[in-house]
């Protein structure tokens, strides 16, 4: 991936001698100190930040943290008073107001968090507004329109208004509007927070699918920690106008940078965060369909385990033998293929734990986990899924037993 967008020393003081504020905060005076001194409101201090093309960057932090006061630096409707903001490579805070009117048409969109829909103009009124702004002929604008509400899963209901839809359903309408411009750059601003927490979820999980097919950049603000988490590709968590630490959700549980960070996320629930590759523990030992159950059964005692996966040439899982089943295969003289179950669980290796815990508590085996070419790539205990996401001991494990 490259820098879609790199943010560079970005400040945004309020008042009415900004720029006079740096050099107070430069010698240490806090947030509130100059509040109360000189009037002035530190927004943003500082915040440098490279976002990739393609990615989901996540904004997190508590009111008054200067989440929000950043993203709308991003299309400068927070115009910094120090700092650069670059998209592909362009410092769009020296933009003029014709190259600035541009890029808001066509590079950069926003989603707002009360959704900002006209209520006297239909859902493909609304869906067509950004388009109608830049003069679109009325066939090309519906055409366009229509595409995006399919997307965001609301065809059927071009000719109903604001008012007759849900909070959910709005607020796909202003996705909709904002993504109809095709912008490469989708600025959101705590868009589900206003939202019920089911409906919230739906929201999330919509939110990826639409990302997986069209691989925005998505700059997405949120207070919560779960849905940052969830979300995020990478992710940067802010205080008092200064961004604290950056990197993706496993970085940052695994080494917090400070004590507020230890603390913001205390209560993350892991099991939405970690995903199979995380906690699986790679095979030490596995059998091929053309060994015989005298291997088999030499692999598990060597390794100390009581059942082993069994692959193809290709390392396909085909299933699983025991040792039990192994040495009455033995004394009956079958094969592998005769004592080899196949009632297992295949998992893929980006699923998350908060998925895979009712597939343990189904299966009577460990969990195979395949990589991208189906391939086996490492299995999972059924303790190592219902035990906290204890890390530490997943890798320091090396048997199991059925």
């Amino acid at each position: 991936m490259s820098a879609k967008i790199k943010v560079d020393h970005v400040s945004k003081i309020f008042g009415p001698r900004p720029k006079s504020i740096i050099p107070k905060i430069k010698s240490g005076m806090s947030k509130g100190e100059i509040l109360t001194e000189t009037g002035h409101t530190v927004g943003v201090y500082d915040a440098s930040m490279e976002i990739e093309q393609g990615e989901i960057f996540v904004i997190m932090g508590l009111s008054g943290s200067g989440k929000s006061t950043l993203i709308r630096c991003f299309n400068l409707l927070n115009k910094p008073t120090d700092g650069s903001i670059f998209i592909d490579g362009e410092d769009i805070v020296q933009y003029n107001n014709a190259q600035l009117k541009q890029v808001r048409q066509e590079k950069v969109a926003m989603v707002f968090q009360h959704f900002g829909l006209f209520n006297h103009r239909t859902i493909m009124a609304n869906v067509e507004y950004g388009l109608e702004i830049r003069n679109i002929s009325k066939e090309g604008r519906r055409e366009i329109a229509q595409k995006n509400i399919d997307i965001v899963g609301l065809k059927g209901y071009e000719d109903k208004y604001p008012d007759e839809l849900s909070g959910g359903m709005q607020q796909r309408v202003g996705l909709a509007r904002a993504l109809a411009n095709d912008p490469d750059i989708l600025l959101m601003d705590e868009p589900f927070s206003a939202l019920d927490p089911l409906i919230r979820r739906e929201m999330q999980l919509e939110l990826l699918d639409i990302q997986e097919r069209l691989q925005k950049t998505i700059i997405f603000i949120t207070h919560d920690v779960n849905e940052a988490f969830k979300l995020g590709d990478r992710v940067a968590v802010m205080k008092d106008g200064k961004v604290n630490q950056i990197g993706t959700p496993e970085a940052i549980i695994e080494k917090p940078a400070n004590d507020y960070i230890s603390e913001f996320i205390k209560d993350i629930d892991r099991s939405k965060v970690f995903q199979a590759e995380n906690i699986m523990i790679k095979p030490n030992a596995h059998v091929s369909m053309k060994d015989g159950l005298n291997v088999a059964r030499k692999e598990m005692e060597e390794n100390g385990i009581s059942s082993v996966f069994v692959v193809d040439r290709s390392r396909h899982v085909k299933g699983i033998v025991t040792i039990d089943d192994a040495i009455k295969g033995l004394k009956k003289q079958k094969s592998l293929a005769d004592m080899m179950r196949t009632d297992i669980t295949i998992v893929q290796q980006d699923e998350y734990v908060n998925d895979l815990i009712a597939k343990a508590l189904e299966s009577s085996f460990p969990l195979a986990v395949v990589n991208e070419e189906e391939k086996l790539a490492g299995f999972i205990l059924r303790v190592h899924v219902l035990s906290g996401l204890a890390t530490e001991d997943v890798e320091e494990s090396n048997e199991y037993h059925v």
